[in-house]
């Protein structure tokens, strides 16, 4: 708690410093610091402020004997271990990229218009995650289905530690059901790739050389006025070296749309970046990793019966409803221990 608060009160006399906005883009970067240092800071704060009440009142309590006062402090203490809980579950967020913001690309696999309609759905799903944890959802680009839902979908989810929280939906998602697009009342096996990556806030932390980029603008497809479809709004970017392609279509402006576009560029080159680490220390290691398409981390059963498993954790929970509304927290937090738990183990090899 020293440390931080220290590391707070440095960073707060640096933006005092007259010359800060000399350098625009240092100032605003110190800015986002503080404020993510802040966000990490006042937690704790307010877990020792409400300790010390909680033993103030015990204290008055036993010298009074004021056994009314019995249910004041219950409550008081209840409220401590719910923050204590809290601050425990936050240090599973040891990643570099835990505290960014989040990118979520969401594609359909096989199943034909049954994967596309699981994409959205899928999209809804942590849509409604986010609302209810009052996380910023903001939809970037849609790529509709031939007959129904999405080929792939592109959002962000803005908000404390959401990379840390999502980075375990990284994966093959799996869904069993009674097609609706299925006459004869079949059931259908479905699959989608989600992929969760973090969003650059710095140009440093991944370097675009513009001269790598090719850039397309085109009319949008998806609805949004006379004005988007009547110009070349849409944006379609191409990083030359990698063959990474990125669109954004969902904002009127082209200026917008090629803004978000190259976020989601950044935050796909970063990703790659990852894979390749990852890749090299499990050569390394000996490790046998399987990227294999049909390699699910997660089923999804709605018929026969109703269960959601994690094939990771083997978390499971048979209110499949509940999941698909967004009630994935005890699936977020079970991967965060596990990880955590499998990197000791990798570590202590």
């Amino acid at each position: 708690m020293a440390s931080r608060e220290a590391e707070l009160k440095e960073l707060e006399a640096r933006a005092a410093a007259p010359d800060l906005w000399n350098d625009p883009q240092a100032a605003q970067k110190l800015h986002t610091d503080i404020s993510r240092r802040k966000r990490e800071v006042e937690p704790l704060r307010d877990l020792l402020a409400k300790a010390e009440d909680a033993c103030v009142l015990a204290e008055l309590a036993e010298s009074e004997d004021a056994e009314d006062q019995a249910s004041e402090i219950e409550a008081e203490l209840a409220e401590v271990e719910s923050m204590i809980a809290e601050q425990e579950f936050i240090r599973l967020f040891s990643g570099e990229y835990d505290s960014h913001n989040v990118i979520l690309h969401i594609n359909a696999g096989a199943g034909g218009t049954e994967a596309c309609d699981w994409v959205d759905m899928l999209a809804r799903m942590y849509g409604r995650w986010a609302e209810s944890n009052r996380y910023a959802w903001e939809m970037i680009d849609r790529t509709p289905g031939d007959d129904a839902g999405s080929r792939s979908v592109t959002a962000s989810i803005a908000g404390d530690h959401a990379y840390g929280r999502l980075r375990g939906e990284r994966g093959v998602h799996r869904l069993v059901r009674i097609s609706p697009f299925d006459s004869a009342g079949r059931r259908h096996t479905s699959f989608a790739s989600v992929d969760v990556m973090p969003e650059v806030e710095e140009a440093s932390e991944v370097e675009i050389n513009a001269d790598d980029l090719k850039i397309d603008t085109y009319r949008a497809s998806t609805a949004g006025g006379q004005h988007v479809n009547k110009t070349d709004s849409a944006v379609r970017m191409t990083h030359i070296p990698t063959g990474i392609v990125v669109s954004c279509q969902n904002e009127r402006s082209q200026h917008k749309n090629r803004a978000f576009a190259l976020r989601v560029l950044k935050a796909r080159l970063l990703e790659r970046q990852r894979q390749e680490q990852e890749k090299k220390l499990a050569e390394l290691r000996g490790e046998q990793t399987d990227i294999a398409w049909g390699h699910q981390i997660r089923s999804y059963v709605l018929h026969p019966y109703q269960m959601v498993k994690d094939h990771r954790t083997e978390h499971e929970t048979g209110s499949a409803a509940g999941v698909l509304e967004g009630q994935i927290g005890e699936f977020l937090e079970a991967y965060l221990r596990y990880d955590m738990e499998r990197s000791a183990k990798s570590s202590a090899r």
